[in-house]
């Protein structure tokens, strides 16, 4: 397809009045550019069609899942596979190493999922009454791959993770339900737990109000943490060993408080008192279920920490 560049609002204006000619084969061209892109989003649409599986067609439970990551995108899909499961164990293998392009630092580097992160999955994952079992995949036959959801005709940078799922098996579990099952951390009792990676920070929020509150506590990677500690000097630090200590921290607390990254996808998981800092240019994680709040602006993310802690 030709390259087309559409022009800015400026650009556009300057044009329709100095220049109707042009303005006009400019309009022409970006209709011809917007048919074309809808004929190719249809003919994707009905490739994928193809892809798409019913576990109504499937063999009896116990099934086999793939996934590749990222961290929250699996956590994500907990949902399809606690439903699908139909309260037999099923097994799911991790795709690892596989590449991923970060534009900063990421503590995996170039991958969504390493050995080291695998090994920490386990203990939760394997924790799950409807999970037997946490391997590295290494070319097994599978019932369902949900690395498929990455070839989804649709925007991903938008909607609801959850639900990329059933798009393509069919399965609509009750995303208001918890689809983590832990005993809490009960040291934690009193605590307001914080997450923010350095993806997806909404610009107009800033955390630090929080100072006027006690018994703050962070989880998520040293550098990130460090990052907070500037705005709220006497938050204090949890590193876990695997993520159902996480799971358990997090399930333990008087309040979670994170944006669009793994310990948030737990705590959703979890259906515990949460706070999401959404992203404006991301907008695809979704809050479903009692105790769960979401927030764009500064105004009613103080609000709702007052009214929760």
């Amino acid at each position: 397809m030709e390259h087309f560049r559409k022009l800015t609002f400026l650009e556009k204006t300057w044009l329709k009045y100095t220049n109707r000619t042009a303005y006009q084969t400019y309009k022409n061209d970006l209709a011809k550019q917007e048919d074309n892109t809808e004929v190719l989003f249809l003919q994707q649409m009905h490739n994928f069609n193809r892809l798409t599986r019913n576990f109504a067609d499937l063999k009896n439970p116990p099934y086999t899942f793939k996934h590749s990551g990222n961290l929250g995108d699996v956590i994500y899909a907990l949902p399809t596979i606690q439903h699908a499961s139909q309260g037999q164990a099923s097994t799911l293998y991790l795709h690892l190493n596989q590449p991923s392009v970060y534009t900063f630092d990421h503590p995996l580097g170039g991958v969504m999922l390493n050995e080291k992160i695998l090994e920490m999955f386990v203990p939760l994952f394997e924790a799950q009454p409807y999970i037997s079992h946490v391997k590295p995949y290494a070319g097994e036959e599978i019932d369902a791959d949900f690395d498929l959801m990455r070839k989804l005709p649709i925007p991903l940078d938008r909607g609801d993770i959850a639900r990329w799922y059933a798009y393509i098996f069919n399965v609509y579990p009750d995303l208001a339900q918890p689809c983590l099952h832990v005993s809490p951390d009960t040291s934690y009792a009193d605590c307001m737990v914080l997450a923010r990676s350095q993806r997806y920070n909404n610009p107009h929020i800033d955390y630090s109000f929080l100072k006027q509150y006690k018994n703050l506590v962070f989880v998520g990677v040293e550098q990130e943490y460090a990052l907070m500690k500037a705005v709220i000097p006497h938050l204090a630090y949890a590193p876990v060993k695997d993520f159902l200590a996480l799971a358990r921290l997090i399930k333990g607390a008087k309040l979670f408080i994170g944006n669009q990254s793994f310990p948030f996808a737990i705590a959703e998981a979890l259906k515990v008192p949460r706070l999401l800092e959404a992203y404006h240019a991301c907008p695809n994680v979704i809050v479903h279920g009692a105790n769960g709040y979401d927030f764009h602006f500064q105004t009613p993310f103080e609000t709702l920490v007052k009214k929760l802690y």
